[in-house]
């Protein structure tokens, strides 16, 4: 397991692999730790999560710099992940308990009600590119729940996985509530087969989460998954083109272009799209490309060569199928993983940068005769995790265009995000289930049904002895 620096390709540290002796030993106290945490009070689930948002934020900038040096993310944005970090877990420690409370129902029954109960370690399959945020949004509501979380986490970020064991340890969890495991991706299915995990959470590819699921399937877990998105961003054209392309820089630039949700194909409506063009050009022609510890950088490296050179044909195939350069389009002559932030024209249907999900500093921009046509190519993928729309007229826009688009979240007048109040997930190839929010809260849960009825009466009940 080898942690690469992305912004010069040297090697940080060697981390060996797991023995299998090793990885049935935490997953047994993985198991025992669950048979005893599921018995906490929501007052003692809640006083760890308060000390972990503690322990977060007392940590904050050594663990953003191995965030920064393990996947190469601008060291700015990542004290902003540990910081949404702390974030969930307050969220969970304040509202948590109370969505999990016992319901009661009205029905033919003495008493009857509905109790969410956890269900066991979960496993949790996670990517690199937030590799704290995308934990914790899992980890955070599971754990409140009593459950206890395996975590497999993406092969080129180990140090930010033993970290984020030490965190619990810190906040004086038990051993086991969280456990990092140090294995590639190949041993996932014995994980997976494993009877002490009894659910399994993917964050990731499409074909890592057709895997995940096809494996969880044939042992009968439950599996959340959230995987990639091409996420369109309409710009209508009763918008200022300066402000639409101030927000889309936001909404695609963002951890140098890697993230599932940011903003992908943007499609704007043919009245505004050349001066559309002309300002996200101007723009992107303004970002700093740099070293990614410097508080002024905007764009980093991407986080693997692989990614690098995957986006790179991405662009050449867009390009060769018609699409035009405005401005990037090339690997950066300079040590690391550096990639040109890119604004492509003239992008249609079928071309990679469409169809495709595009990890990286590349902005496509498809014109539209219109809102209704803006609609339909945002529309024409096999994803379906977020969409944005800028619309001046926003009832107009709740009204006709919000409930049109095929997406697991839509954002009006602002980039998709995930906030933990609101559920997060998507549809189509992007995934099914929800994090964050209620609905989150109990994707991991055995949601059962309690009917309790008068005791029996009559010959046996009479002959039963006082008691004395």
């Amino acid at each position: 397991m080898k942690a690469i620096n992305p912004a010069t390709g040297e090697l940080i540290r060697d981390y060996p692999e797991m023995p299998g002796e090793e990885v049935a030993r935490r997953l047994a106290t993985a198991a025992d730790a669950f048979a005893l945490w599921r018995q906490n009070s929501f007052a003692e689930r809640t006083a760890r999560l308060h000390a972990l948002a503690a322990a977060l934020r007392q940590r904050k900038e050594e663990l953003a710099l191995l965030i920064t040096d393990e996947m190469g993310k601008p060291v700015v944005q990542s004290e902003a992940e540990i910081e949404k970090c702390a974030w969930v877990c307050d969220y969970y420690v304040e509202h948590g308990p109370r969505m999990l409370l016992e319901t009661p129902v009205e029905t033919d029954a003495l008493r009857s009600c509905i109790r969410c109960e956890p269900l066991g370690p979960v496993l949790a399959v996670m990517p690199w590119n937030f590799p704290f945020w995308q934990v914790f949004r899992f980890a955070a509501p599971a754990v409140m729940a009593g459950n206890v979380a395996v975590l497999k986490h993406a092969s080129n970020v180990p140090g930010c996985a033993l970290a984020i064991e030490d965190l619990f340890r810190q906040a004086e969890f038990m051993p086991g509530v969280m456990t990092s495991l140090l294995v590639p991706s190949s041993r996932i299915e014995d994980l997976i087969a494993s009877p002490h995990i009894r659910a399994v959470t993917l964050t990731g590819s499409e074909q890592a989460g057709s895997r995940v699921a096809s494996l969880a399937g044939r042992e009968i877990k439950k599996t959340v998954l959230e995987l990639g998105g091409s996420d369109p961003f309409i710009v209508l054209s009763d918008i200022d083109p300066e402000l639409a392309a101030a927000m889309a820089l936001d909404a695609r630039m963002i951890n140098t272009g890697q993230s599932c949700i940011a903003a992908k194909r943007f499609i704007v409506e043919e009245p505004l799209a050349g001066r559309f063009e002309e300002a996200i050009v101007e723009k992107v022609e303004g970002l700093v490309v740099g070293d990614p510890h410097d508080r002024q950088t905007h764009i980093g490296p991407l986080a693997r060569e692989d990614l690098l050179e995957e986006l790179d044909r991405l662009v050449a195939r867009s390009l060769a199928a018609g699409a035009s350069l405005r401005v990037g389009g090339r690997r950066l002559d300079r040590p690391g993983y550096f990639y040109a932030p890119t604004v492509l024209g003239d992008v249609q249907p079928g071309m990679p940068v469409f169809d495709e999900e595009t990890f990286g500093p590349v902005i496509a921009v498809t014109r539209a005769a219109d809102r209704q046509q803006a609609i339909e190519l945002a529309n024409r993928s096999r994803y379906g995790l977020g969409a944005t729309v800028l619309a001046h007229d926003i009832e107009e826009a709740q009204r006709s265009i919000v409930p049109a688009l095929e997406a697991g979240s839509v954002f009006v007048n602002g980039p998709v995000k995930s906030d933990p109040r609101l559920p997060f997930g998507g549809i189509k190839h992007s995934g099914y289930g929800r994090e964050l929010a209620e609905f989150g809260i109990r994707e991991f849960v055995n949601v059962k049904t309690v009917w309790i009825g008068s005791p029996p009466v009559g010959a046996a009940a009479d002959n039963r002895r006082p008691t004395e």
